[in-house]
């Protein structure tokens, strides 16, 4: 009975000790982390203004899909185009796609920024040259969301990873027809 006691205690000493420092560790680290988030999401919304200025962004989306919207503007302050962060999902999961649209929907250029995708393969939808496909599609042409709407090359390069470039492909598709419907609101 007294060892039984004896380990329950040491067990509970060695509980108490490691949260302890996940704790401390959690307090030096997470404001590095959000630092560091906000860094990447402000070098996503400069790549892919596609050189307009950013106006007022808003949370009030009306698109479950949609998390924020950014104004695009010209020279002149009036409304050229949008940057919307949207969630897709993917074959790891929920990701998010940051992409740019002129108003009559065409795409400007785009990102995946958070995702759990598999290295090497679904990866691959984070390097900048990936969302070539997608550029100038939407207002005249369908964006495409299917691997027989692609090019020869841009069909081979999604080789492996048909979950991801569907998850993406759609999140963009959805995020030019919403773009559609707010005009140069």
């Amino acid at each position: 009975m007294r060892q039984m006691a004896r380990v329950g205690i040491t067990l509970a000493l060695i509980a108490s000790i490691a949260a302890t420092s996940l704790a401390v560790v959690n307090a030096v680290t997470a404001p590095k982390i959000a630092a560091y988030e906000q860094q990447v999401i402000e070098n996503a919304l400069k790549q892919v203004s596609g050189g307009f200025e950013l106006g007022e962004s808003t949370t009030d989306t009306g698109d479950e899909a949609i998390g924020i919207i950014h104004r695009l503007t010209g020279d002149d302050q009036k409304t050229t185009g949008y940057i919307l962060q949207m969630t897709g999902t993917g074959y790891g999961g929920s990701m998010t796609v940051m992409a740019s649209y002129k108003t009559d929907g065409s795409v400007i250029d785009a990102r995946l920024l958070a995702n759990a995708e598999t290295p090497g393969l679904g990866k691959k939808a984070e390097v900048p040259a990936y969302m070539d496909k997608f550029k100038d599609t939407g207002a005249d042409s369908p964006v495409p969301v299917k691997k027989n709407m692609l090019q020869k090359d841009d069909a081979d390069s999604i080789g492996g990873a048909t979950v991801t470039f569907s998850g993406v492909a759609r999140a963009i598709a959805h995020g030019s027809d919403y773009v559609k419907t707010l005009g140069g609101k």
